[in-house]
């Protein structure tokens, strides 16, 4: 070795020392902070990690490469640039700028200069995040290494395997990092993994370089980093580090671990500090004691230094509370203006909808679509993406494995990453294998990291009933969508609307569910319209009259626009005079227009092909009732599916799901107040 090699690798060393003093000082200050009631309640442990994270960060480049770092992994997170007073501070649920100003829980890393995205409570969610940020740094010819870190108890998670399938399908530059301490909180891994290491298992997968290296070896360590880091960066393929560390401390500062550990497995795993290990390394490579005691007090200096900065930094405020739910569009206040003369020619809404990506894959390279059988000529279940791998190429559409979860977790990782994706979910009824990644990640990413990431996706899925598909594929579930902060919901019953709302959806910069209602694919005696021109799009949370009238007000959206519009047609011959709202997104929804039309009729019927109980009917009724009760001339009725799944036989089907004789005759009663 010359002099310069042995120079660069001492200062590597002695930085890596310098990160576990940190690391390690403000372990300890941080739960002295907290007996002292300075804001923070709860602290995670991570004595005895520190090693694989400070190693990990002095191999990545700080800026450029992206670091998904589980709660343990301080050492990373110090070690790739954070400093310690938002460290301590994100501890304290103070106001900082990164690390999400008090909404996250401490060690949830979240600074987008150094590129760390804004992590989650959920165990192994952020695997396929780091997959997908992964794919759209392939997509953009970036050579960027991604590394994402987690415990060996996240590994029985269904996401960490579906990450290792994804990356190696698309030969990804992600670095799988997993700190094995030997328990699961307190489930030991014997009673985890079968084999005992997550190791037996990933040399299973073709391609994946599998690294099982001691957490406390700081050469093992750096060897297989490199490696990992080096075959990233020249577009080789993914790599998985499982690290066998000690567990020093407790799960949390909230947790006993004499309750399930012996006196001698918790004297072991100290007697294999790592700390020590790495000081008489040093000491091998001619630092001396007194050197070493320096750096030691310096790095303690600065802890309690930084401890005064995080504790004079004040709480946020609390009229902030709800604030960045979503991300401002520059389109939120956009109305409709036609800026070319529509062709006469009316299409269907599978058509509007395929002729709307079409266009905006054309408006921005960025925007790529994927999902299950989307690419090639099938182009979807019922053909929506069809002929665009065709035309785009398939790295712009390409076909994902058969795992929603994958497909969605990837979605946020590519968004946060420079890439907007479009991806479709084969029928709403089969989201829920994704439901974490949507729910607790997507909805919330913007959220929880105090605006500081964002996530333009968009997720569309084929929804509803009359079609004799059955409970599995034929469930409304915007209700439950709803419910959710965060999400955008978006329904259109018609042709127009479809493309002018999906254009919109895909540049919109927050997380869009566009819900399309099978039935109405191909239907052209009411969803048929001509085509508006590629330069229109839609505005949410603006409804739209289908029919005026003057004796009641039905609010509807999907199909049940498509029923009501009858049988206003039908009754308006016989003097019943109904208005028929289509609220076309029902998150943000349209209120003033509800009731702009309740002062004129002063009666409402609402209408969905969901299930009554807790359906999104039940919302807006109310809310009539909280804002407009006083505009009512009789209560307000509900026609809805029954509280039942959707049966396959067509007679049982019809007896469950909304019919038209159920409206007209929800009307009539109405009508008679």
């Amino acid at each position: 070795m010359t002099q310069q090699l042995f120079c660069q690798d001492l200062a590597r060393a002695i930085k890596t020392l310098k990160v576990i003093y940190r690391t390690r000082f403000a372990d300890e200050k941080m739960k002295k902070l907290i007996r002292q009631n300075k804001g923070g309640t709860f602290h995670l442990c991570t004595a005895g990690h520190e090693m694989v994270g400070a190693v990990a960060a002095s191999a990545l480049i700080p800026g450029k490469d992206w670091g998904l770092a589980y709660y343990r992994d301080r050492g990373f997170a110090i070690g790739i640039g954070c400093t310690l007073t938002e460290i301590i501070a994100a501890s304290l649920a103070r106001d900082i700028p990164h690390h999400s100003s008090g909404r996250m829980m401490p060690e949830h890393f979240s600074h987008k200069a150094l590129r760390l995205p804004c992590q989650s409570s959920c165990v192994g969610s952020q695997f396929l995040q780091a997959v997908g940020v992964a794919k759209a740094r392939q997509l953009l010819q970036e050579d960027d290494v991604i590394y994402v870190s987690a415990g060996d108890g996240a590994t029985s998670q269904g996401d960490f395997h579906e990450a290792l399938n994804f990356s190696l399908l698309h030969k990804l530059a992600v670095i799988f990092v997993i700190q094995d301490n030997g328990f699961a909180i307190s489930v030991p891994v014997k009673d985890q993994t079968a084999g005992g290491s997550i190791t037996y298992i990933a040399e299973g997968y073709p391609g994946l370089s599998v690294f099982d290296v001691d957490g406390g070896d700081y050469e093992e360590l750096i060897k297989a980093f490199d490696t990992a880091v080096q075959k990233a960066r020249s577009a080789q393929g993914p790599s998985l580090i499982v690290a066998k560390v000690p567990r020093i401390g407790p799960h949390s500062s909230s947790d006993d671990q004499n309750k399930y550990r012996t006196i001698g497995c918790i004297a072991s795993d100290q007697a294999k500090d790592i700390l020590p290990r790495m000081e008489n390394y040093l000491v091998g490579l001619g630092i001396s004691i007194d050197e070493m005691q320096q750096m030691k007090n310096r790095c303690f200096e600065e802890v309690e230094y930084a401890a005064v900065e995080a504790d004079q930094i004040p709480f946020p405020n609390a009229d902030t509370a709800a604030d960045h739910v979503f991300k401002k569009s520059i389109t939120q206040d956009f109305q409709l203006q036609k800026t070319s003369k529509c062709p006469l020619d009316s299409i269907v809404m599978m058509d509007a909808l395929n002729h709307a990506l079409d266009e905006e894959m054309q408006y921005d390279s960025n925007t790529v679509v994927f999902g299950q059988d989307v690419a090639h000529g099938k182009g979807g279940v019922f053909g929506i993406t069809r002929n665009l791998t065709e035309k785009f190429g398939a790295s712009r559409c390409f076909n994902s494995p058969l795992a929603e979860s994958s497909i969605i977790g990837v979605a946020l990782g590519m968004s946060i990453a420079g890439i907007r994706p479009v991806v479709e979910i084969q029928f709403a009824d089969y989201m829920w294998t994704g439901v974490n990644q949507l729910f607790n990640e997507l909805s919330s990413f913007h959220y929880r990291s105090n605006a500081e990431w964002n996530c333009p996706v968009t997720i569309r899925m084929p929804y509803g009933g009359y079609i004799q598909g059955g409970p599995y594929h034929s469930q409304s579930t915007e209700a439950i969508l709803a419910h959710i902060p965060g999400l955008k919901i978006v329904i259109p019953s018609n042709a127009n609307n479809a493309k002018r709302l999906l254009k919109m959806a895909i540049r919109d910069p927050n997380p869009v569910v566009f819900l399309e209602h099978k039935a109405l694919y191909r239907q052209r005696v009411f969803s048929a319209s001509p085509e508006p021109s590629k330069e229109e799009l839609q505005a949410f949370g603006v409804a739209k009259y289908i029919r005026k009238g003057t004796n009641l007000t039905v609010v509807c959206w999907g199909m049940m626009v498509f029923m009501a519009s009858q049988v206003a047609d039908r009754l308006l011959k016989e003097g019943i005079s109904v208005e028929v709202i289509d609220l076309r997104t029902i998150v943000p929804l349209d209120l003033d227009l509800i009731v702009e039309s309740i002062k004129k009729t002063g009666k409402l019927l609402i209408a969905h092909e969901a299930v009554r109980t807790c359906g999104f009917g039940a919302e807006i009724a109310a809310l009539i009732a909280e804002e407009a009760f006083d505009l009512l001339d009789a209560p307000i009725k509900r026609v809805t599916a029954k509280d039942c799944p959707v049966p396959y036989c067509k007679q049982l089907e019809d007896a469950v799901l909304p019919q038209i004789e159920d409206l007209e005759r929800a009307i009539r009663q109405l009508a008679q107040f």
